[in-house]
């Protein structure tokens, strides 16, 4: 299917992201890094087809769906089929590496860099021989989940800290819990500032005004979502659009669906996410604060200052220390901070300051440790 050109560097993304519009840390670095790099070719690993599932519902396209689909010149998407749960077995972790290594031999791709975000391919990264880095950007060590997932996760993790040719971390706690057992590379979140700054025209879907918006994925360890009800009930008139993919339980999910006044709107594309906050009466972030949301950089939190809108937030990691245009408040505070940016009336945005960081800069940061490791691998 394809031979790799001399002088060209080759990426395998071992990624917990799908390769969609939404677009979140993994994706977001890997368009700058091909667009600085006019020599990368990249196979990104998205999340495994679940195929019992996909039949279960109904889905039997699941079967007929070519795995390998290119979304770029040099960027193939590959999505393993997954026939039986990791929990098995080996068997069902050299199913997955075989169809990687597969796709990387399709694509001619020579002595890959792998950059391993989901640590269940561990063993796998490890075991080619080519360079690693593992790219830690959410502490699932501290999600809920069945013992058994949770012992291998920790196997999976400690194996990836101990032989990684590099770790790289999104978030200042992270680097203290990770850092403690090895060095440890901090590389934040960044923004588009251009995009996020520059006015957009109002979305159709956005219900008319006062309007509070949340922009992120709807998470259970993530979102306060009694607190985001106080919020729609705290006033008649006053409507709550909710952005983002919803990862929420039955109960959760059903208890804002049947508030009026809350407008679940579902995913919608990167680069029309700017236009929701521009239009925002205010942007609120009723996230919990707990050892998990401690963990994050919270992406939206750069995407806030460089959309320059009033924004409310919980004082979670990412925006406690922000300032204008960002009030953090206790809970219990909470609904009243939203009230008195409704009540302040209609503000200029704030604009962005010049310290805020770029994606670029991000890429150029996570193209030096992987430069550095290529560099290691090839002096062993």
């Amino acid at each position: 299917m394809g031979e790799e050109t001399p002088g060209a560097s080759s990426l395998v993304v071992l990624s917990l992201e799908p390769w969609s519009t939404v677009r979140r840390r993994i994706r977001i670095l890997v368009d700058e890094l091909v667009e600085r790099d006019p020599g990368l070719r990249v196979l990104y690993v998205a999340p495994a087809v679940d195929i019992p599932h996909e039949l279960r519902h109904g889905h039997r396209d699941a079967l007929t769906a070519a795995p390998l689909e290119q979304v770029h010149p040099r960027v193939h998407v590959l999505r393993p089929r997954k026939w039986l749960p990791r929990v098995v077995g080996p068997w069902a972790d050299r199913s997955l590496g075989r169809q990687v290594d597969r796709a990387v031999t399709d694509l001619g791709l020579v002595d890959p860099l792998v950059w391993v975000n989901d640590a269940g391919y561990a063993g796998y990264a490890l075991g080619t021989g080519w360079p690693t880095v593992y790219d830690i950007t959410d502490d699932w060590l501290l999600a809920p989940m069945a013992p058994r997932q949770a012992a291998r996760l920790r196997s999976d993790d400690a194996l990836l800290l101990e032989r990684s040719g590099a770790v790289v971390v999104c978030s200042p706690d992270l680097a203290r819990t990770r850092g403690g057992r090895r060095e440890v590379d901090l590389i934040p979140n960044g923004v588009d500032v251009d995009l996020f700054s520059t006015p957009q025209s109002r979305p159709a879907e956005l219900p008319p005004s006062p309007v509070a918006v949340y922009v992120g994925t709807l998470h259970e360890e993530r979102v306060d979502i009694p607190l985001l009800l106080e919020v729609a009930r705290s006033r008649p008139a006053l409507q709550v659009a909710v952005v983002g993919p919803d990862s929420l339980g039955v109960d959760s999910h059903e208890a804002l669906a049947a508030e009026p006044s809350v407008h679940l709107l579902g995913p919608v594309a990167y680069d029309r996410v700017p236009a929701f906050l521009q239009h925002a009466d205010v942007v609120v972030i009723p996230h919990q604060v707990n050892r998990f949301t401690e963990s994050l950089d919270p992406i939206k939190a750069y995407e806030c200052l460089a959309a320059g809108r009033p924004t409310v937030s919980t004082p979670v990691a990412g925006f406690r220390d922000l300032g204008d245009p960002v009030v953090v408040v206790g809970r219990d505070h909470f609904v009243a901070a939203v009230g008195e940016a409704l009540d302040s009336g209609p503000r200029p945005p704030v604009a962005p300051g010049s310290g805020v960081p770029t994606w670029r800069q991000r890429a150029d940061a996570m193209a030096g440790v992987m430069a550095r490791v290529r560099t290691a691998g090839s002096g062993s």
